[in-house]
């Protein structure tokens, strides 16, 4: 990751009344990447997220590996600007407190597996009679009704079902995608329903309860390559990193070996990457190219035109005529690329986030610019970091909490 300039001081812990989330109080019982990913986004824009986690381990998240100088890099990318609370939610006074912290709570996120959430009398209906203000998110598998209600769901057997992985990889194998797709959907629509829900609750007084699913969220994405396979009869097929409905639109290698991936959106940019890029002007009227479903009918003489060229120029030199053409290109980059992305740093996108255990990692600030506002990008808790002050705000004294912690509760 290179330098970059010195970045503005940001909040790291605490209410902060210039965020637009200031005073929203959000009571969170989650774990993995789903509801993380909705919560956090909510806490860097001021809401206070108090994460109730297991007191034997809690979020799983954070043993799924040490890679983060020796935090799971998932529970650093999902977590931060939070407070975590333990709590045995299977006693009863452990439940006592919760009942507690939703009291005094805007809204409510939880994904635990089936049928958890309403043994420990946490579901929507229950809430709903007990705290009628409250805005309750459930995230699941594949829905709170239906005929898999009760089915587990993780982001790869989400991604199988919709048909995303038949999609992806090559001709030869179908591929996973290479992040948590389904769980990153489901989390977006989850951030999304919480804020309409804070909105409607403020012009209405209502407060309505959100339900979102993994397969649903991900099925949402699926619609265009469903819409095609309905009215085609056949799926797209996969084309690795080729587009199966566009052309020229795919990775060539350079005279120095570099992949270059372009992109023809239309036949203007089709016309230019002709006169500009291979300059072959006549090939714009050639018929086997003249529209974008002729040029994909013909890919294969098309691509051979493309590589010829670009096995003549070195990836700097093809760079520049694709840029004088208007042509859409990218090279190839790996994730050491990507940490050292020029716009990144000339964008000053990077922000140190405190780790529980000492030091700092540089996170990526929310890509949603609200002008006037600086996300918190708070410190990464420990687990149980916050319980002390938690439970004292709920007016539970020290020897009280000692108490509690002896027997387990906390």
């Amino acid at each position: 990751m290179s330098a970059e300039a010195p970045a503005p001081p940001v909040r790291t812990d605490g209410p902060d009344p210039a965020l637009p989330l200031s005073g929203v109080t959000v009571v969170s019982l989650e774990q993995a990447v789903a509801a993380p990913f909705a919560t956090r986004q909510l806490a860097d824009l001021g809401a206070r997220v108090i994460k109730v986690e297991r007191p034997d381990g809690g979020d799983f998240a954070r043993r799924y590996d040490t890679t983060v100088r020796g935090e799971s890099s998932y529970f650093v990318w999902l977590n931060r600007s939070k407070e975590s609370i333990t709590l045995d939610l299977k006693s009863a006074r452990g439940r006592e407190i919760a009942a507690r912290l939703l009291g005094r709570a805007d809204v409510f996120v939880q994904n635990l597996a089936p049928g958890a959430i309403g043994r420990l009398g946490l579901d929507p209906a229950s809430l709903a009679r007990r705290f009628p203000a409250l805005i309750a998110c459930s995230i699941t598998g594949y829905g709170a009704t239906g005929p898999w209600a009760d089915r587990k769901a993780y982001d790869l057997l989400v991604q199988c079902q919709t048909g995303l992985v038949a999609l992806t990889g090559s001709a030869d194998a179908p591929a996973r995608v290479g992040i948590s797709i389904a769980d990153i959907a489901a989390g977006m629509y989850a951030y999304s329903g919480i804020l309409t829900a804070l909105f409607t609750r403020a012009t209405t007084g209502v407060a309505r309860t959100v339900d979102v699913s993994l397969f649903e969220a991900l099925a949402e994405w699926m619609h265009q390559p469903a819409y095609y396979t309905a009215h085609t009869g056949s799926q797209p097929p996969r084309m690795g990193v080729r587009h199966a409905t566009i052309a020229p639109y795919g990775t060539y290698t350079a005279k120095d070996g570099e992949g270059v991936l372009i992109s023809v959106q239309n036949e203007r940019e089709w016309a230019a990457l002709c006169r500009h890029f291979l300059e072959r002007p006549g090939l714009v009227e050639d018929p086997r190219f003249a529209t974008g479903s002729a040029r994909v009918a013909h890919r294969d003489a098309l691509d051979a035109i493309l590589a010829e060229r670009f096995r003549a120029l070195d990836g700097a030199r093809a760079a520049e005529l694709l840029d004088a053409a208007g042509v859409a290109h990218a090279p190839v980059n790996d994730m050491r690329q990507f940490l050292g992305h020029p716009v990144l740093d000339a964008r000053r996108r990077w922000r140190d986030v405190p780790l529980p255990g000492g030091g700092t990692v540089r996170a990526l600030i929310p890509p949603a610019d609200l002008s006037g506002v600086t996300a918190r990008m708070g410190a990464v808790p420990a687990l149980g970091e916050h319980t002390d002050r938690i439970l004292a705000e709920l007016g539970h004294g020290a020897a009280e909490r000692d108490a509690l912690r002896a027997d387990g509760v906390v």
